[in-house]
């Protein structure tokens, strides 16, 4: 079972839901369970696409697209999705394109020492993603001014906050929902 709910098939789609699925279609031409949960609301599976599209796979997004993949990586270590952490730490393992590098990276964040392999612009935008993650309620002025010491302008804060937020939101429809991987192809990247 791939989810603890219901979860329609293309077979056994309505018109409606069929337009929304093919919507949701990877590059690889299948529908990931994490969109596919929301078969039972098409609403809001177009809503998530529109989202995850938006915050993840924008061409107007600036940060690198191995740090935007980083950083939805570690919200999902934070979070403990393993369903996010299998698919975004393959993505930036392959964007990283170091395997040394890409290890050190990942001991690092599941060790909650990004420090350890990450510094400057980087760094700073993990310890904005884990305060953001873990105690939404203590975020301050000095967090946003923390990050643009660092080089980054506001459309870059804008971007990570909201690759941040995204994760945090669908971490949660994962976990809660029990949402596995089986049946997906793993990682934007793949070849499978």
């Amino acid at each position: 079972m791939a989810a603890w709910i219901e979860m329609i098939s293309d077979e056994d789609a309505d018109t409606a839901l069929r337009e929304v699925l093919d919507l949701a279609r990877t590059p690889h031409g299948t529908v990931d369970n994490v969109m596919r949960v929301h078969s039972l609301r098409p609403s809001t599976m177009k809503g998530h696409i529109v989202l995850y599209r938006a915050a993840l796979h924008d061409e107007f997004n600036t940060l690198p697209t191995w740090l935007q993949e980083t950083l939805s990586s570690y919200v999902s270590i934070l979070n403990d999705c393993p369903y996010s952490l299998a698919n975004h730490w393959a993505n930036a393992r392959h964007l990283i394109g170091d395997v040394a590098r890409a290890d050190r990276v990942e001991k690092a964040l599941h060790a909650r020492k990004p420090e350890a392999a990450l510094y400057g612009r980087d760094l700073a935008l993990m310890r904005y993603a884990e305060k953001l993650t873990m105690t939404p309620g203590k975020m301050v002025q000095a967090d946003v001014e923390a990050l643009r010491r660092e080089g980054l302008d506001d459309g870059q804060i804008l971007e990570a906050n909201q690759i941040i937020s995204y994760f945090n939101y669908v971490n949660r429809l994962l976990n809660g929902l029990g949402v596995t991987t089986e049946g997906d192809v793993i990682g934007y990247y793949s070849k499978d």
